[in-house]
């Protein structure tokens, strides 16, 4: 079933994303839309009838506020609710948890429960709960838990966010220093180059850029240079004139005034002309950081991507008067070719250095930890807590910033058993949620349909060695999900062009392959995550846990047998 290149690259067929209307094309019941299994694998099969109802999952909801401190003897025994949820199909009774929201009915022990004879609190009024019995109050549970210890000295250390002194700073000092000596010039009141900053997630790209910026700002302020560092994130802004806005917010925000168009019902110009404004009347020099700038799309039926005419413009404006400000721009992608996708005379214009951004290894996220461990009080790490740790991040393309994460939710884990130390069993646990949780934050805002091209490439990747899906096997397991249950199905080049979009997110990732001249061009897709990872949360959506697993597990087992 090869496809050959020009298959892979025509122009993805206009399919509404519209969840409204792919919705309404779902069914658990397949009967009388369904193709004969047989078409997908000839193996026998199960009986689909015994997995036809949705089912729910019961997820764990940890308690808010608790995090910080260590249960107390007597409500060592206290943990969070749980609440069955589905989740994607709008009938969930149970709104989904969010991690670090408050459970609304925490479980006490008994021996922790006031006594039943007093049905009052203490102010006078009854004290209910969910089940009728009496418990504490908010503000008691939040004194009690303020007067007990944790695990945890200062939780912004743990955050990845967080911009750390340049002695925390490990394993990047080249590209520390490029990003230092080309943008210094703005410390002589002068424009500094444009830079293209590239690599993957959690490689510090944005790190470094913060801190360099935040210490030209601090000379500039005492040389009377007024300096500025606009940076946005681009992956929630769906069109130019919301970008353009978004900067205009920021620019104000730095300048300490106000934005004088409104964010809708003006042309993109007029957003343009008030960025110009804000900028001309507070800044001497100012860099524009745009993160994840490769997510800037914008509307489809451009020629060029939005992120191209945002570059083109912003360099343009320097040239063309509008602005009078020195401007620098620094783009940051874990594209490497997101360059190719600009158009020329964005290109030319834009003309940036690049700085090139490598994967972590254990050693170096070992190091950017131990930097960081004094986040915990003195003695409270096992010592195969950190290594742990780093191994599980070196395994996903050396990502500082899950690292960082599995740290903070390991501590946050032992604090909330009461245990008087983080172990490893706490890193083992944090990676299972935080992976789980990273997966659950992308598929709940994606399409319907880019849910089906998901799942059946993760069902593939994880019964192959390597653990990689080809996209022609890919797509005949999209069309045994669609086909049963009853939902649109697309040609294959949608079926590719939707997972190349999902390589946005770092879920997944893709190579051109090709086995012989006869075979024809493929697409080979690796997940940043465990398969069986993203098969378990997308089968929170009842919809996809309607089908069989194991039905499906056949179905792409033969067609790997074929490939064989």
């Amino acid at each position: 079933m090869g496809t050959d290149d020009s298959e892979i690259s025509r122009g993805e067929q206009r399919d509404s994303e519209d969840e409204s209307t792919t919705q309404s094309s779902f069914s658990s019941d397949s009967s009388g839309n369904e193709r004969s299994l047989d078409q997908y694998t000839d193996l026998d099969l199960p009986d689909r009838s015994a997995g036809g109802n949705p089912i729910e999952r019961s997820t764990e909801k940890p308690s808010e506020g608790r995090s910080n401190e260590r249960p107390t003897e007597e409500n060592e025994g206290e943990n969070s609710s749980e609440a069955t949820e589905s989740i994607g199909d709008g009938r969930s009774d149970v709104p989904p948890p969010q991690f670090g929201q408050m459970s609304e009915t925490p479980s006490e022990p008994e021996s922790s429960m006031p006594s039943t004879a007093d049905s009052s609190s203490s102010d006078g009024r009854p004290a209910l709960d969910g089940h009728g019995d009496n418990s504490q109050s908010i503000e008691e549970m939040l004194l009690e838990f303020d007067d007990q210890e944790g695990l945890i000295r200062d939780r912004t250390l743990l955050d990845p966010n967080y911009i750390v002194k340049e002695d925390r700073i490990v394993g990047r000092d080249h590209q520390l220093q490029e990003v230092t000596k080309m943008l210094r010039v703005a410390l002589g009141d002068n424009r500094p180059p444009n830079l293209f900053l590239y690599g993957p997630s959690g490689t510090g790209k944005s790190l470094i850029t913060k801190a360099v910026c935040k210490n030209i700002s601090q000379i500039c302020e005492s040389r009377n240079i007024r300096f500025g560092t606009i940076e946005v994130n681009c992956q929630d802004l769906d069109t130019l004139g919301v970008a353009v806005y978004e900067l205009a917010g920021r620019a104000a925000e730095e300048a300490g005034v106000g934005v004088e168009v409104p964010k809708h019902g003006v042309a993109t110009k007029e957003k343009w002309d008030e960025l110009y404004r804000i900028v001309n009347e507070n800044f001497d020099s100012i860099v524009f950081v745009l993160d994840e700038l490769d997510m800037l799309v914008g509307r489809r039926d451009k020629q060029e991507p939005a992120f191209s005419r945002l570059l083109y413009q912003l360099s343009r404006a320097g040239a063309n008067d509008d602005l009078t400000a020195h401007i620098s721009l620094v783009a940051i992608s874990n594209d490497t070719k997101m360059m190719e996708s600009v158009g020329s005379r964005a290109l030319s214009s834009f003309t940036p250095e690049d700085v090139h951004f490598d994967d972590y290894d254990a050693n170096q996220l070992q190091a950017i930890l131990r930097r960081r461990q004094d986040a915990f009080y003195d003695g409270v790490l096992d010592d195969d807590v950190i290594p742990l740790a780093a191994a599980f991040a070196a395994q996903t393309h050396g990502d500082a910033r899950k690292a960082i994460d599995l740290m903070r939710v390991a501590g946050e884990l032992a604090e909330r058993e009461g245990n008087e130390r983080v172990r490893e069993i706490h890193v083992r646990q944090a990676q299972d949620k935080v992976e789980k949780n990273r997966v659950l934050e992308v598929v709940r805002g994606i399409s319907t349909q880019k849910k089906l091209c998901l799942y059946a490439t993760a069902a593939v990747a994880g019964e192959t060695d390597g653990g990689t899906a080809r996209s022609t096997t890919g797509y005949r397991v999209y069309e045994f999900l669609t086909d049963t249950i009853g939902a649109d199905q697309y040609h294959q080049e949608t079926y590719v062009n939707k997972m190349k979009e999902l390589t946005t997110y770092s879920l997944v990732d893709f190579e051109r392959r090709s086995h012989g001249p006869s075979s024809g061009m493929f697409l080979e897709f690796q997940f940043g995550e465990r398969p069986e990872t993203i098969l378990e949360t997308l089968r929170e959506d009842s919809r996809l846990d309607s089908v069989s697993s194991s039905e499906v597990q056949s179905v792409v087992k033969s067609r790997l047998r074929q490939k064989s």
